[in-house]
């Protein structure tokens, strides 16, 4: 799968910039970047120490296209374990397109998204889970989602389950070497401690299974529904949390006919503000179909805000209750926040009426002016108690990669079979197949055991240029 040519591609964004830097790596990069490049001083780049920059322009013959920084990287030490060249140039389109026309006539080929990755796993520079977690680190969005993405890349996953997959396999070699003597009944592999192993490696498999609803919403954020009957105040409170007019206020009931959607970082989580159509009995077919929509949108959220206005329920009240409680009924399983809007108008002794008959409900109930953006920042940290974040103080792993979610199930699976199978007396050889299958599935996590389809799929997700 992977070729010998030497790659090139540009691994700043693409468009106009201060600065621009294509990066070549391969056999052949110092050779080939030699041949379009002349430096200030005369010197010979091939002849020149490895983590060095050089300034000189990149030439085509007579024609000189731009003056640029040339950074060398000798092979085995480098990102890719090949040659790498890094070319700085100026960040006109024109300049960036010249540049790598010119080194592809020289002989470099094309990167293929995550090429340069790639390479870098294939040459033992960085393990599977760490070669995932560069594209992590570069799609990161929040601070929760650049901690785990730099803790992974820096192998912290990748160690923890190296080292449960190396204990495996010693006590899995004696297991293989009592079957050539099964004839002689012999045990080289004491059941006591092989059994205190497997509870240690179910132990750590379990939490890091479990860590995987923490991790998958900090990496891809939180969706929070918010929800009510129409002109409550949801595009307003919108527009509060995310402290921008982001979504279209009106007195006009029904004016938000399809979902708005905007993310708002809160201590570092990220979370995926969704503002949909209202909730009411209508005869309007596009109203409808918005309606139908808040539904669905409410289906993917984790987090539901259930908004109304505080003026209205004091003359239909049972309505709202009877609402809310379909809601909650309907979505179980999902957190409920009840959310007092308008509260700036009412006096304080009619916002406690308000609370009482809400508290029969056995929901959150948090109360704000979206308006005057009045207990804006207590929905904001009644938002953050939903989100177990003591596994980042705690410096803790987290999975959130779906891969190796489904590797980490599947070994836990096949550990469970093992300890069933010591606690049941079975047979060496149907246990060595269990645990054969185990250390299958913790090499899948780190590149122990691959295949040519597997990097195809992963980093075909890659930026080109990475």
């Amino acid at each position: 799968m992977i070729s010998q040519d030497t790659i090139v591609a540009l691994a700043t964004p693409s468009g106009a910039g201060a600065i621009a830097i294509i990066r070549v790596s391969g056999k052949e990069a110092l050779t080939i970047s030699q041949s379009i490049f002349e430096s200030v001083s005369g010197k010979d780049i091939l002849k020149q120490k490895s983590h060095t920059i050089h300034l000189g322009h990149i030439v085509d013959g007579p024609k000189i296209y731009d003056q640029v920084l040339v950074s060398l990287f000798k092979g085995p030490n480098s990102y890719t374990g090949e040659n790498v060249v890094e070319i700085s140039c100026h960040g006109s389109t024109y300049i960036q397109q010249q540049i790598i026309q010119l080194l592809l006539r020289k002989g470099c080929k094309m990167a293929e998204p995550g090429e340069f990755t790639l390479r870098a796993f294939i040459n033992g520079k960085l393990d599977l889970s760490q070669a995932e977690a560069v594209a992590d680190l570069i799609s990161s969005e929040n601070e929760a989602s650049h901690q785990i993405a730099m803790q992974q890349m820096r192998g912290g996953f990748s160690n923890e389950i190296s080292k449960l997959r190396e204990e495996l396999l010693n006590f899995a070699s004696l297991i293989e070497l009592e079957l050539d003597f099964a004839e002689e009944d012999v045990e080289f592999a004491d059941r006591t401690q092989f059994n205190d192993l497997l509870n240690r490696i179910e132990f750590v498999l379990k939490r890091l299974i479990d860590s995987f609803a923490v991790g998958n919403v900090i990496k891809n954020g939180i969706p929070v529904a918010i929800v009510g009957e129409p002109n409550v105040g949801k595009s307003t409170l919108l527009n509060a949390l995310l402290n921008e007019e982001r979504a279209i206020v009106s007195e006009i009931a029904g004016t938000t006919r399809d979902t708005i959607e905007d993310e708002l970082v809160i201590n570092g989580i990220g979370f995926r503000f969704i503002d949909t159509a209202g909730i009411r009995e209508t005869k309007d077919i596009v109203e409808s179909i918005g309606i139908k929509k808040t539904f669905e949108k409410i289906e993917q959220a984790q987090v539901i805000l259930y908004l109304f206005d505080s003026l209205k329920f004091k003359v239909q009240s049972s309505e709202y209750i009877s609402e809310i409680e379909k809601v909650k009924n309907k979505f179980p399983l999902k957190p409920l926040i009840v959310v007092i809007n308008k509260v700036d108008l009412l006096s304080t002794e009619e916002v406690a009426i308000i609370r009482k008959q809400l508290e029969t409900l056995n929901v959150t109930l948090e109360t704000i002016s979206a308006k005057e953006k009045i207990g804006v920042e207590d929905l904001k940290n009644q938002l953050m108690s939903f989100v177990n974040t003591g596994a980042l103080r705690n410096n803790e792993t987290i999975v959130t990669n779906s891969r190796h979610y489904y590797s980490l199930l599947k070994a836990f699976e096949e550990i469970q079979k093992v300890k069933f199978g010591i606690a049941t007396n079975i047979s060496s050889d149907l246990m060595a197949i269990d645990i054969r299958q185990a250390l299958y599935y913790f090499g899948e996590i780190t590149g122990q055991v691959t295949n040519d389809e597997l990097l195809g799929n992963i980093f075909a997700n890659f930026c080109i240029g990475k």
